[in-house]
């Protein structure tokens, strides 16, 4: 039942709610937040009926407030009439409240929703939208910020789901695998055959790529990209062949001179990168860099060093090795904490052989080849096999359902470079004859830390890639141990590990 009932109850709240609010704002769910201000809005009381109207350069609201169905502070929750005397309701919000950016952001995800839908309705004419949502579902770790669908024919349905305008559509077809997949689950009765992306137009090369990559004999897929005019066109993800990569020429490494005795310490490691400069670090965190440039040493920040700064140079990998050991007292120091991932690094760097036995321990690259991209979250190694063939490895310390996908784009690019043959001419793996077959793909991260879903979105693959899942025990930054290894979308069961002390 509603808190006040009567107009006058109703008018009352409203005001009271004006005068305690510093940015307050209309919002109407499937429509864009309406500020108030005095001379934009107005609340009439006439014969029994409390009329309030919003306008603002493109708009002009009217609606009957019939009563009041909740009140709390920065928010107050109005019932109204709509057209065809059907009720709805309204909500006012105090923008000025940290609370109230909730509704900024669902009142977003609600104009998008809307027009989702009319996207999926000049699409999908003849089908039934059976449902639509901007909702989340923590369970099936389905995300608010892409709205998703689902729509029926007969006994055929079709997922689809969609991506903002403004927002990263990177994530896109990991959340439109999940819900497929959830469909599939719930509507047991129902063949549901495929997924339905759309996409910002000028930003579908992404989604496309990846595409390409998953099986067709999975589920059917297709790809929209719609404009700020709300028009809609079909995409080809085979019309986007190039991948926006490339492969940097491999030098030398750099000679360390006087900065070799820095590696009569155990904690140290050196790790050559392929523009020439050797990386000196303590496990995974980098206090040196020598080049043929020069060497520059520090943490947050890097000063150029020569011989007689080799005694602070030194203090400072032996501080690192106190903060960042595996027996730290200190764990929730900063250095401790920081980049897990390139500690796991270090780690799979050192024991690499333990991941998968064929491996040769040296050379292995990091983030080759680049990405046009910015930060992706993982890290990338490139290894190769005794016999030639290549084995892309990525690695997570911390569950993340976007894994896969992302492993699935390292993979594509370094395919895209051996199949042109490019690694040998450009100085990669010297001495060794690469197999043209595709690379290995490792997803390496402690066992407890794969998502859920990594077995979902492993199962859309397409079955050229090769694909294995290494779980390391949680006390991996002491030792690393295999605790199980899973071909493609396998579930984990008991094996013998692996370990090496």
């Amino acid at each position: 039942m509603p808190l006040a009932s009567i107009p006058t109850g109703a008018q009352a709240a409203i005001e009271r709610f004006l005068k305690s609010s510093r940015r307050p704002a209309l919002l109407e769910p499937g429509e864009p937040l309406l500020p108030l201000e005095p001379e934009n809005y107005t609340l009439q009381l006439r014969s029994s009926r409390l009329t309030l109207q919003v306008w603002d350069q493109s708009r002009n609201l009217v609606r009957r407030i019939t009563g009041v169905a909740g009140e709390a502070r920065g928010r107050l929750e109005l019932i109204v009439e709509r057209f065809a005397r059907k009720e709805g309701r309204l909500l006012l919000v105090d923008l000025a409240r940290p609370s109230s950016q909730d509704f900024e952001r669902r009142s977003e995800r609600l104009i998008f929703r809307e027009r989702f839908r009319q996207f999926l309705t000049r699409q999908f004419a003849d089908w039934t939208l059976a449902e639509i949502s901007a909702e989340p579902n923590l369970e099936a770790s389905l995300s608010p910020s892409y709205p998703r669908a689902f729509l029926r024919r007969g006994q055929t349905g079709w997922a689809a789901i969609g991506a903002p305008p403004d927002s990263d559509p990177s994530g896109l077809l990991t959340f439109g695998l999940i819900w497929l997949h959830y469909l599939r689950r719930r509507e047991k009765r129902l063949a549901v055959e495929g997924l339905a992306l759309y996409v910002p137009r000028g930003r579908e090369r992404h989604t496309s790529l990846r595409l390409l990559w998953l099986n067709p004999e999975a589920a059917r897929y297709e790809l929209f990209a719609y404009d700020e005019h709300d028009f809609t066109a079909h995409i080809d993800p085979r019309d986007f062949g190039n991948v926006d990569t490339r492969l940097e020429l491999c030098r030398q490494p750099a000679s360390l001179g006087s900065f070799e005795q820095l590696l009569e310490s155990q904690e140290v490691e050196q790790v050559a990168r392929h523009d020439g400069a050797v990386s000196l670090r303590v496990r995974g965190v980098e206090f040196a860099q020598v080049s043929e440039a020069g060497a520059r040493f520090g943490l947050a920040q890097r000063t150029t060093g020569d011989a007689h700064h080799l005694p602070e140079i030194a203090r400072l990998a032996r501080d690192l090795a106190e903060w960042r050991s595996p027996a730290a007292d200190d764990r929730d120091h900063p250095l401790y904490r920081q980049n897990p991932e390139a500690w796991l690094e270090s780690q799979v760097r050192a024991q690499i052989e333990c991941i998968y036995a064929p491996l040769q321990p040296v050379p292995v690259y990091g983030q080759v080849p680049a990405f046009a991209a910015g930060e992706r979250g993982v890290l990338d190694l490139l290894a190769v096999e005794r016999s030639g063939r290549l084995a892309v490895l990525e690695l997570k310390a911390t569950a993340d359902l976007q894994l896969p996908l992302q492993a699935l784009d390292y993979w594509l690019r370094v395919k895209w470079h051996l199949d042109r043959d490019e690694f040998t001419p450009n100085g990669y793996f010297p001495g060794v004859a690469l197999r043209t077959e595709p690379p290995r793909l490792f997803l390496v991260s402690p066992a407890l830390e794969f998502h859920p879903a990594t077995e979902t979105i492993l199962s859309f693959f397409a079955p050229t890639i090769d694909v294995e899942r290494v779980g390391v025990g949680v006390e991996w930054r002491k030792r690393l141990q295999v605790m199980f290894r899973l071909t493609g979308a396998q579930r984990p069961c008991a094996e013998p590990p692996c370990s090496n002390t």
